[in-house]
């Protein structure tokens, strides 16, 4: 999902993107849970369509002469070619750098691999789940203390922090290629953005070389800057590592006896009794529900978050107010809510152009307007070159 959420981002800000798919379909599609709708939505592709919105789908066989060679007749007159095949597929099907300079020598060629097109292992296929949060280190730092399991990564977190790595060097790039008239070659990697991702603790982990401390709850430097579960099940967050904020948790949530305690009286004290103070502090917030102590924690200038679950976002006011779940009309199944793109220019119109197309939705269109005829798009179909 790497390489299409890029191209969903470009598409929402306004590139008129051409999807190239197998001629039985990308092969995410409809893989992930079915949303539960009912009506005119009811077994639509949602999660393909945060991907793949948008665009335009031309379903091609690669594996044959005819197929790659009308994807590489489409790049010579486009100004990006956006790829997620390994660096020895693209030299198999001519889709290289090199190959497609000759013919748009502007070309700004961009690639997501798993691990990068150098070293050892730039042959090996890469996920989210396996370049991105396993080689990386993330799903090792995240573990909760030192014999925590290793946790579950949502689905695609990688792959769109890495689209959204590989957007910001296409523009880039486009800037580059205007200015100098020369083709650019952009790369990212899952493996080099989830290393970006955990920069704070590489900037330390790149120079002495030691072991990340995982801490659990009760292992935490500072009392106010932790998680907690309050009296209904929600969590909260805080995260107030100043002195000064121990005073103000304390008479907030009514620990106040706890300021006296000489076992507590610096920061080195409580670190030392963490786990008491975090089962004191699981108590007291255990009196009530989560949101009804957010007005509180406000009320004594906390610096809190609730720990919200997804569905909760959906309507949270402020994702609402900020327009973070923008409607997209299908011209079959009716309106539904998607995800924006987390950027915003003022006076732009960045979002959704559209839902996801079906397989090889405009392959005529696509190609009618490269000029081939209406007889020789015919007659790659009775070959089965497209569909």
């Amino acid at each position: 999902m790497a390489g299409p959420s890029a191209g969903a981002i470009l598409a929402d800000l306004g590139a008129d993107v051409i999807k190239v798919e197998p001629l039985s379909g990308d092969p995410m599609r409809n893989t992930a849970r079915p949303a539960k709708v009912e009506g005119s939505l009811k077994g639509y592709d949602f999660c393909f369509d945060v991907d793949n919105r948008g665009k335009r789908s031309i379903a091609v066989d690669l594996t044959s002469d005819e197929g790659a060679d009308l994807v590489r007749s489409l790049c010579a007159e486009a100004q990006i070619f956006l790829c997620n095949l390994l660096p020895q597929r693209q030299q198999r099907f001519g889709l290289d750098p090199e190959t497609l300079a000759k013919a748009n020598p502007q070309l700004v060629h961009a690639t997501i691999t798993g691990y990068g097109s150098g070293g050892p292992e730039s042959w090996r296929p890469g996920f989210d789940v396996t370049a991105f949060f396993g080689r990386s280190g993330l799903y090792d730092a995240m573990r909760e203390g030192a014999e925590g399991i290793v946790p579950n990564a949502r689905p695609a977190q990688g792959d769109h922090a890495t689209g959204l790595a590989l957007v910001s060097g296409i523009l880039s790039a486009l800037r580059l290629a205007e200015r100098t008239g020369t083709g650019q070659v952009v790369e990212t990697s899952l493996f080099e953005a989830a290393v970006w991702t955990q920069a704070s603790d590489y900037g330390i982990t790149a120079a002495d070389r030691a072991p990340v401390r995982r801490r659990a709850r009760h292992e935490m430097i500072v009392p106010t800057a932790n998680r907690y579960p309050c009296g209904d099940g929600s969590w909260v967050v805080f995260n107030m590592p100043e002195e000064a904020a121990w005073e103000r948790m304390c008479r907030c949530i009514g620990t106040e006896h706890l300021l006296d305690d000489p076992r507590l009286q610096t920061i080195r004290d409580r670190f030392h009794n963490m786990a008491e103070l975090v089962d004191a502090i699981d108590e007291a917030l255990s009196a009530r529900s989560r949101d009804e102590w957010g007005p509180i924690f406000d009320k004594h200038e906390l610096i809190w978050g609730p720990a919200l679950a997804l569905h909760e976002v959906v309507d949270d006011p402020q994702a609402e107010a900020i327009g973070l779940f923008p409607t997209i009309e299908h011209p079959e199944h009716g309106d539904y809510r998607s995800v924006r793109v987390p950027m915003r220019i003022e006076g732009a119109a960045i979002g959704p152009k559209g839902p996801a197309p079906a397989v090889g939705q405009h392959t005529a269109e696509v190609l009618g307007d490269a000029g081939l005829s209406d007889d020789a798009i015919q007659q790659l179909l009775d070959d089965g070159t497209i569909a």
